[in-house]
């Protein structure tokens, strides 16, 4: 009787298992990818990445948490600083990288989850905090970069910078009243490196 409560407290008080947390996620963007958004339930996560689903409750509420992180964490920023002379070409790397990701059945998925969540869910909270932030600190070192090296001018409020490229790049994603390609991405900066060079 002891041994099964001592058992007992090792399972609710063990540590969450990493091979199992990228198992899961490795599901659902595998789901996703093959049929969208409806693809992805926890029944069939939990069935595809070999687990319990009292597992995935571990980590997470429901399907849509589990969706949105298997795409913040399939699209993280670069870790890498940008080089001196081509700050301005990385900045574009990584919007195209966004815009190839939002154009992926499971970007198209996230898309869906965002444009029905209440701005005060933890699902849409994840995603400004998260995914948008994150670029957007990855952004602003690219402009520190251009503007130290005299690509851009050096009075460039670089807040309201990157308001003009993410707002505009979010904007197309989730309004969907134009496309949203590496060379819309293009568009979007240039247009907007234009007014600040």
């Amino acid at each position: 009787m002891v041994s099964t409560q001592a058992d007992g407290a090792r399972e609710r008080g063990r540590p969450r298992s990493q091979k199992a947390r990228r198992a899961i996620l490795s599901a659902t963007r595998a789901l996703m990818e093959e049929g969208g958004l409806t693809a992805v339930t926890m029944e069939g996560i939990a069935q595809r990445a070999g687990v319990g689903k009292p597992t995935i409750y571990r980590y997470w509420a429901n399907r849509y948490e589990v969706a949105m992180t298997a795409l913040m964490e399939a699209a993280e920023p670069s870790s890498a600083k940008p080089r001196a002379q081509e700050p301005l070409r990385a900045l574009k790397q990584q919007l195209r990288g966004v815009a190839k990701l939002f154009g992926s059945a499971l970007g198209r998925g996230v898309t869906s989850i965002l444009a029905s969540a209440d701005s005060d869910t933890e699902v849409a909270k994840a995603f400004r905090n998260h995914f948008i932030q994150a670029r957007r600190d990855e952004g602003r070192a690219y402009l520190q970069t251009a503007v130290a090296a005299g690509d851009l001018r050096d009075d460039v409020d670089l807040e309201v910078a990157l308001d003009l490229i993410y707002g505009a790049l979010f904007y197309r994603l989730l309004m969907g009243h134009g496309t949203l390609g590496p060379r819309d991405a293009d568009t979007i900066l240039d247009t907007v490196i234009e007014g600040l060079r």
